[in-house]
């Protein structure tokens, strides 16, 4: 990953915008990259700054940050998209984690909060305010099934990684609560993005989000490829 660690501020409201540039003065490891308020001047402003990561509100003046999302996940599908909004409604969390976004932060979060959930999803996790996660269960206990992607079948192990993922988990995190070694996470990740032919964490939340995975599978595994 590039050392460079610019950040785009995507928001109507020039007080946020100001506010999160003051937030990232305090991290001497990020810097502002620009500020956009709009759709148009978002799209320009990627263009010609090349950020690290987007910090993105949903509702830039009357315009959908959905929209914003989906073009920038579409011409740079490796930046990373942080949405950062008011809204904790779940059809809004689940359709930006399908647009493509690296996470989903509410603006009531502590400001400690949202600098480590970006230095997270520069380092390749999927985030999300801690308020967030049960609404995210229960889309996984309810929502829809079949989403795109292979459907080859999947260990107990795979689908207990999956789910955490889906959760907002960290490597770390995930393999503190199954008892194995942040490798062997990262191994098992790796195995179910090509299993599944996805492409991202956010390409495996979206898929168990779809799959509808209600509980944990018990992992009963009978060889090392298992741990």
């Amino acid at each position: 990953m590039s050392d460079y660690r610019g950040i785009l501020v995507v928001d109507d409201h020039p007080l946020v915008r100001k506010g999160i540039g003051q937030l990232l003065a305090m991290d001497e490891g990020l810097t502002l990259a620009g500020e956009a308020r709009d759709h148009a001047e978002a799209l320009a402003a990627v263009a010609a700054t090349a950020p690290a990561l987007v910090l993105l509100d949903l509702n830039l003046g009357g315009e959908s940050g959905l929209d914003t999302l989906r073009a920038m996940h579409a011409r740079w599908p490796h930046m990373p998209v942080l949405v950062l909004t008011v809204s904790d409604a779940e059809e809004d969390l689940v359709a930006a984690l399908k647009a493509g976004a690296a996470g989903y932060l509410l603006k009531d979060m502590e400001p400690e909060e949202i600098l480590r959930a970006i230095r997270r999803a520069l380092e390749g996790d999927l985030v999300l305010s801690p308020r967030l996660a049960p609404i995210l269960a229960r889309t996984l206990r309810h929502g829809p099934q079949r989403a795109k992607g292979g459907d080859a079948p999947m260990t107990g192990r795979e689908r207990q990684i999956a789910r955490r993922v889906a959760q907002g988990k960290s490597n770390k995190l995930v393999a503190r609560e199954l008892g194995i070694a942040e490798g062997t996470v990262k191994v098992h990740i790796k195995r179910i993005l090509r299993k599944l032919k996805l492409h991202s964490r956010v390409d495996i939340a979206v898929w168990a989000v779809d799959h509808g995975y209600r509980e944990d599978t018990p992992a009963a595994p009978t060889s090392k490829t298992e741990l």
